[in-house]
């Protein structure tokens, strides 16, 4: 396995990959292309905007076929679909592979990445929520940035399981360990590195990066992102883990609201 360690093998070898999707993902779709009565971008953009793998095909594929007259960089599923058209997104941008054939011969990979799916997912809800409350015309933008916040992480579930059960592993045996240093030391490189060179390589519009960026502290959407990953992912260890006392204090004041109020809202205050 020494000689598939390296990030620019997997930046490679990710870019000229197609991406598994979820199964559930594409059985929706394929029952929306069965129904036309049902066959709407935005029934379609409801679809994709739940899953993580299917929202970066769409944008990987849009920002790579992206026309001469297009000036901004589009970052929101359904504008995306808008701008491509159902058929074209139907022969162009397929549900397939799904995840869980891709990862038959690893199945104890498989609870794992759609444990991150799932984290990523709650954690897009939490940013969007928070962004109509600070009255963010433009939330789909943070939804999305939190959605696909730690796609590397669900793409190397899938394409190196064995070296994420590793980082696991290793972890699990030492909790103090970071989670950089394991990737360094299994991988040869961090999985913030691999997803910064995938976005770039991918041409994934800049606003985006810099809403996926946890070093972006002091503007108000990037923090709301970063504070909704890190809910999601505390949580994801259950309500009496021991940071989210420090998850309400900022969320408070990302929101200009006391902590009480936000566990109250979190459904946290019970416990």
């Amino acid at each position: 396995m020494q000689e598939i360690k390296g990030l620019k093998h997997w930046v490679a070898h990710l870019s000229q990959s197609d991406l598994p999707v979820l199964k559930q993902t594409a059985r929706d779709l394929a029952a929306l292309r069965a129904d036309e009565k049902k066959l709407t971008v935005s029934a379609i953009a409801a679809v994709v905007a739940r899953d993580p793998m299917m929202s970066v095909k769409l944008l990987r594929y849009l920002q790579q076929h992206k026309r001469k007259a297009q000036t901004t960089d589009v970052i929101q599923v359904e504008q995306a679909l808008l701008m491509l058209g159902i058929e074209p997104f139907f022969d162009n941008i397929a549900p397939h592979p799904v995840v869980e054939e891709t990862l038959k011969a690893h199945v104890a990979a498989l609870a794992p990445v759609l444990r991150v799916v799932h984290r990523s997912h709650r954690a897009s809800q939490y940013a969007q929520e928070w962004a109509v409350r600070l009255h963010d015309l433009h939330y789909e933008e943070v939804r999305i940035a939190a959605l696909l916040h730690d796609i590397s992480e669900i793409l190397m579930w899938c394409f190196a399981p064995d070296a994420m059960l590793e980082i696991r592993a290793i972890q699990q045996q030492d909790k103090s360990l970071r989670s950089q240093h394991v990737q360094q030391q299994v991988l040869g490189f961090g999985l913030i590195e691999l997803q910064q060179e995938l976005a770039l390589q991918w041409g994934l519009p800049k606003l985006l990066l810099s809403l996926m960026n946890d070093d972006n502290h002091q503007q108000q959407r990037e923090r709301n992102v970063t504070l909704a990953i890190n809910l999601a992912r505390h949580s994801a260890n259950g309500w009496d883990d021991a940071a989210l006392p420090d998850d309400y204090k900022d969320i408070g004041g990302l929101l200009h609201i006391p902590v009480q109020q936000v566990m109250e809202m979190l459904g946290a205050a019970a416990g």
